[in-house]
């Protein structure tokens, strides 16, 4: 709209104009604290929060392959949230081997998009029967990761090369972007 001297500015015309322009704005799209803003799309931003879940307590497996752990059968941690197409997951976890082979963690992603663990975001040890080591990644899902927007679940998954693998201390956090 354009402002024209003596002209009269009715209410809904001040709806349309102003209130609603402003309800578009950052400060209008967060509800609660902690949320930042992101764009979804040109000229349109949404807001996002981090989400996050830990089990610290121990489990183990002896899968060579991606898997939850057997001992307790347990499954994560996981978090579903909704992302655009691109999102940042930290993770950490202490990886303990019984034997000379290696124990991984990493996350793979199910839901809008199917996005599976792999070696080369993992963190492991590897080795020395019986060594722990605590680690954490960062893993930042664009390009050849890049995810479908929707709702989108990151759940962490395990594998040892042989022996039993011992994981604790398990944390997830994932950044919508």
């Amino acid at each position: 709209m354009t402002a024209v001297a003596g002209s009269v500015f009715t209410a809904a015309q001040f709806n349309q104009m102003i209130r609603d322009n402003l309800n578009e704005t950052a400060p209008a799209k967060v509800t609660s604290a902690g949320q930042y803003v992101v764009a979804d799309g040109a000229n349109s931003i949404v807001a996002r929060g981090v989400v996050d879940g830990s089990d610290l307590n121990s489990g183990s497996t002896t899968s060579t392959t991606y898997a939850d752990l057997d001992a307790p059968a347990v499954v994560g941690p996981q978090v579903s949230l909704v992302t655009g197409t691109q999102a940042l997951v930290f993770y950490h976890s202490q990886c303990l081997n019984s034997g000379a082979g290696s124990a991984r963690a990493t996350v793979d992603v199910s839901g809008a998009t199917t996005i599976a663990g792999a070696d080369n975001r993992s963190v492991a040890t590897f080795g020395i029967a019986d060594n722990g080591l605590g680690a954490g990644t960062t893993v930042f899902y664009t390009g050849a990761l890049a995810l479908t927007a929707g709702l989108n679940v990151f759940t962490m998954k395990y594998r040892v090369s042989s022996g039993t693998g011992t994981f604790d201390d398990r944390r997830l956090i994932v950044m919508p972007l």
